[in-house]
């Protein structure tokens, strides 16, 4: 069996139907789910899945297309500016988890159909951009986390709702290795 080597494993028409998928799988893991499910902590200093949701609507405005933008510019200096994890939580204090969900859900589909209207090309991948705190990045490892952090925080989700329920699950928790992650 032949393996891939890092350079042929990127594919945008790939990595752009993971990004599709985020806001539907988001929408049938917390569409439903009560409050006290939504805004459960595995531990004081853990994001509850709330909190991942209002992340990935804060990157979606300011990290991953703003990114990609700088990279594809022809600016000398190519440079991200600093970027914060959480914007300030009381700014979406009053919106409920469906209200949540439809905003990422809007700004997801505008930001693919934007990345599909660049029409990039094989070279554009390997443009370079100043990442302030990793150094020199191209776009295809930026395009490849922007997918691996979807990825990732449907895990945290997974792991904190799975959390929930640690105590409950009584003598089957070996067979549950989730919930000790």
């Amino acid at each position: 069996m032949m393996t891939a080597t890092p350079k042929d494993t990127f594919e945008l028409e790939e990595a752009m139907k993971v990004l599709a998928a985020t806001p539907g799988t988001l929408q049938s893991l917390l569409g439903d789910l009560p409050g006290s499910w939504l805004e459960f902590k595995e531990d004081a200093g853990a994001w509850s899945p709330r909190t991942v949701l209002v992340h990935y609507i804060h990157n979606e405005r300011t990290n991953w297309m703003p990114r990609v933008k700088v990279t594809l510019s022809e600016a000398e200096v190519r440079q991200f500016p600093p970027f914060q994890q959480l914007p300030d939580l009381s700014e979406y204090e009053a919106f409920d988890v469906l209200q949540l969900l439809a905003k990422f859900d809007e700004l997801r589909q505008q930001h693919l159909v934007e990345l599909q209207n660049l029409e990039l090309a094989p070279g554009d991948f390997s443009r370079l951009a100043e990442h302030p705190v990793l150094g020199t990045v191209n776009l295809r490892q930026l395009l490849a986390s922007w997918v691996v952090h979807d990825l990732n925080h449907l895990h945290q989700i997974m792991k904190t709702l799975a959390k929930r329920y640690r105590e409950e699950v009584g003598p089957w928790r070996p067979n549950l290795p989730i919930v000790d992650l």
